[in-house]
């Protein structure tokens, strides 16, 4: 699946499916065939940072 390339897009993507659709942040990348310490960097670099217990990023 293509993400997003903007940060801020691809952190809004994330958390909608994180709402909606998904319990964990491991099942959204299994999924979605994404990699999690990928998308971690990449959220991490414009600041965000996963909430396991919220399931979102903030």
């Amino acid at each position: 699946m293509d993400l997003p390339k903007d940060p801020v897009m691809l952190y809004s993507f994330i958390n909608l499916k994180l709402r909606d659709f998904y319990s964990s942040l491991d099942a959204l990348c299994d999924d979605l065939d994404v990699d999690r310490t990928e998308l971690e960097q990449k959220l991490g670099a414009a600041g965000f940072s996963y909430e396991e217990e919220n399931n979102r990023f903030v």
